[in-house]
C-alpha cells in the first residue's frame, strides 16, 4: 500500500515549544509562591518524562516530596498541587501561543498544506493537549485542530505515555491503517522508541534539547522539514 497518513508529535516537532513550556512552568511556580526555577539543564533531564503534568509530579515527588504533604496557606490539600500548578501553567502557555510567541518550525506549515492537498490523512500523537495546539494553529496557518488533523491523541488518551507504544497503536486503530501505510514525525528518542515499538517508521527533526540523543532506527534525521514534500516522504516510506 502507498503512504496514507502522516502522524505528528507536537512539542519540538511541529514547533520549538520547550523554552515556552519552561518559561510558563517557572512563571506558574512564581505565581504559586513556590521556590523552584527550572533551568535549561534540569528541564532537559525532566523531558525524559512525557507530558507536562507527569513531568511536574515527578519533579515534586523526587526533589520536593514535602510539597505534597498537608495543606497550603489557603487550606487546600497539597496532594493535588501538581494538577493545580499545571492547570495554571497551561493558561500561561496558551497565552504565549495566542500571542504568536511559538511559531511552527521551518517547513511544517508547507508540509501540512501539501499533504492535505495530496489527500494524505493527518494525525497527532502527543503528550500535550488539544488546548495547546489550537492557539498555535490560529497564530500560524489558521483553522481548527479538526480542520487539519483527523485523529488527535493526547497525553491522557492512553494509560502509558511515550516511550510506550500505546498512543501510536491507538492512533493506528482510529485511522484503521497498518503501520506500513503511515509515517511518524518526532523530535526525541522517547518518541522514536514509542513509534518504532508500534511498528512505524520515523523521521526525526532534533531540537536544542534533543540534538545529542541517539536516533538509531530512524528513517531520516533532518535539521528541519523545510523543502520536504509528500512525494519525497512517500518514497522514503518505500525504502
Amino acid at each position: 500500500m502507498p503512504l496514507q497518513a502522516l502522524i505528528f508529535d507536537i512539542d519540538g516537532t511541529l514547533a520549538e515549544t520547550e523554552e515556552a513550556h519552561r518559561a510558563a512552568f517557572n512563571q506558574a511556580f512564581e505565581d504559586f509562591g513556590l521556590p523552584w526555577r527550572w533551568d535549561a539543564a534540569l528541564y532537559k533531564e525532566l523531558l525524559a518524562i512525557a507530558g507536562g503534568g507527569n513531568r511536574l509530579r515527578h519533579y515534586m515527588q523526587t526533589w520536593a516530596p514535602e510539597s505534597l504533604v498537608g495543606e497550603d496557606a489557603t487550606g487546600q490539600s497539597r496532594a493535588d498541587l501538581p494538577e493545580r500548578v499545571h492547570r495554571h501553567k497551561t493558561v500561561l502557555y496558551t497565552k504565549l501561543l495566542a500571542e504568536g510567541g511559538v511559531p511552527l518550525r521551518p517547513g511544517v506549515a508547507d508540509l501540512l498544506r501539501k499533504a492535505r492537498q495530496a489527500g494524505l490523512r493527518l494525525a497527532v500523537a502527543t503528550g500535550s493537549s488539544r488546548a495547546n495546539l489550537q492557539p498555535m494553529l490560529t497564530a500560524t496557518i489558521g483553522g481548527r485542530v479538526e480542520d487539519w488533523f483527523e485523529v488527535f491523541a493526547a497525553g491522557d488518551t492512553v494509560d502509558q505515555g511515550k516511550p510506550a507504544p500505546d498512543i501510536y497503536r491507538w492512533v493506528l486503530k482510529q485511522l484503521a491503517l497498518p503501520p506500513t501505510d503511515c509515517l511518524v514525525f518526532e523530535d526525541s528518542r522517547i518518541g522514536l522508541a514509542a513509534a518504532r515499538a508500534a511498528g512505524l517508521k520515523v523521521v526525526i527533526t532534533p531540537t536544542h534539547y534533543t540534538h545529542d540523543e541517539d536516533f538509531t532506527g530512524a528513517l531520516r534525521v533532518l535539521d528541519s522539514l523545510a523543502g520536504v514534500d509528500p512525494l519525497a516522504v512517500a518514497e522514503w516510506l518505500a525504502e
